[in-house]
């Protein structure tokens, strides 16, 4: 099981995802329950989606079984005794699925849990990474950005790549003009 934290825009969910889709491929539909825990936050969702998802039989992927996989976006937001149900689908069906937290507050993450998990923290990005992501979506986008707007972006970040793009994605509707 994994715990993924740290700010907003640094690639914790966008990474979970990227690994899971390579994992299951064609059957990720099938494998992978997604939610987003601000929205289902309370022990209802996890009394009923979560362990409905856990306790049903998997495909297989050659000679076993394969195991499923939760992502859990924002489960920060989780109240403290969804947080204490989930921890007892955990305990019961760790041999067929697995289980992603994504939170910004790793100690809004009650200690039951934390402890089942291995956790990877994820730092703000530095301004050279998101500079260079911020160029390649300048260029596929053909937007005409000066070295100052870049700079400008770059800084008003703080480190946050999503933040960078929605700053960007604002601008570019205001002024944009395709390359001739």
């Amino acid at each position: 099981h994994l715990l993924l934290y740290g700010p907003p825009g640094t690639g914790k969910t966008s990474t979970i995802l990227a690994v899971a889709r390579k994992i299951y491929g064609s059957q990720y539909g099938n494998m992978i329950l997604e939610l987003n825990a601000s929205d289902e936050r309370g022990i209802g969702v996890v009394r009923q989606q979560i362990q409905d998802f856990a306790s049903a039989h998997s495909l297989s992927f050659g000679a076993k079984p394969a195991v499923k996989l939760v992502l859990l976006d924002e489960a920060d937001a989780m109240t403290k005794d969804a947080q204490f149900a989930l921890r007892r689908v955990i305990e019961k069906y760790t041999r067929s699925t697995r289980f992603a937290l994504i939170c910004n507050h790793v100690n809004k993450i009650i200690p039951a849990l934390q402890s089942r998990c291995t956790r990877f923290r994820f730092a703000p990005l530095d301004g050279t990474n998101v500079s260079e992501r911020l160029q390649h979506v300048i260029k596929s986008e053909g937007l005409d950005v000066d070295k100052g707007g870049l700079t400008a972006l770059v800084r008003l970040s703080n480190g946050d790549m999503r933040k960078a793009l929605n700053i960007l994605q604002v601008c570019s509707q205001h002024t944009w003009h395709p390359h001739k």
